[in-house]
C-alpha cells in the first residue's frame, strides 16, 4: 500500500472533498521522508516555516473531563498552554500522549491533519499563518502533507481564529 492510500490520509482527502476543497485534496503530497516536525515539513517543501500549520493535540482538563483540543499554530512559534486554558476556557491544558491522539484522531502524532478524525475536535486556530497564501497542514500520516489557505482551513475544522502563542514567542510581537 502506497502512503496515498493509507487510509488515515484517504479519510483526508475524502474530508477536504466533501468540504469542497478540491484543490487542496488533489495536493495532497507524498514526501519521501518523514516531516513530523515543522522545520522537516518547511524544508522538504521549501517554504517558511511559519507556513506549516502544526496540528498539536492537548488534553484540555474541564473539571474531571478530560477533552481533546486541537491547536492549528504556525511552525514560527509555540502555543501559550496558558492562554490555551484561558481561550477555552479550561482548567489547565497539557501535553497528549500519543495514544490519546491517536484515539481522538485516529492519526499519528507528527501526521495528524486538521481533518478526518473520528469525531470534530475543539480546535483554534492560529492567526500567524493568516500571513501566508498558503499553509501546509499533514494529511494523517508523517509523510503527507496539502495546501490550504488559511481561510479554508478556519471553514473546514469549524475552528476559532486566536493568537495562540506567547508574546515572546511571536516574532511579529
Amino acid at each position: 500500500m502506497s502512503t496515498l492510500d493509507h487510509p488515515a490520509v484517504a479519510k483526508v482527502a475524502a474530508a477536504l472533498r466533501e468540504a469542497g476543497l478540491e484543490r487542496a485534496a488533489d495536493g495532497i503530497r507524498i514526501l519521501d521522508d518523514d516531516v513530523k516536525t515543522a522545520a522537516l515539513a518547511a524544508a522538504a517543501l521549501g517554504v517558511e516555516v511559519g507556513a506549516i500549520a502544526n496540528s498539536l493535540v492537548f488534553k484540555a482538563t474541564h473539571g474531571d473531563v478530560e477533552r481533546p483540543l486541537l491547536a492549528l499554530t504556525s511552525g514560527a512559534h509555540r502555543a501559550d498552554t496558558g492562554y490555551l486554558a484561558e481561550l477555552t476556557g479550561a482548567d489547565r491544558i497539557g501535553r497528549a500522549d500519543p495514544e490519546f491522539v491517536r484515539a481522538h484522531t485516529g492519526q499519528p502524532i507528527g501526521g495528524v491533519a486538521p481533518v478526518g478524525h473520528p469525531e470534530r475536535l475543539e480546535t483554534l486556530v492560529d492567526r500567524h499563518l493568516a500571513r501566508f497564501d498558503v499553509v501546509w497542514a499533514a494529511a494523517g500520516h508523517p509523510k503527507s502533507i496539502f495546501p490550504v489557505t488559511y481561510a479554508d482551513l478556519v471553514i473546514l475544522t469549524g475552528g476559532t481564529a486566536a493568537d495562540v502563542a506567547g508574546k515572546e514567542d511571536d516574532p511579529a510581537s
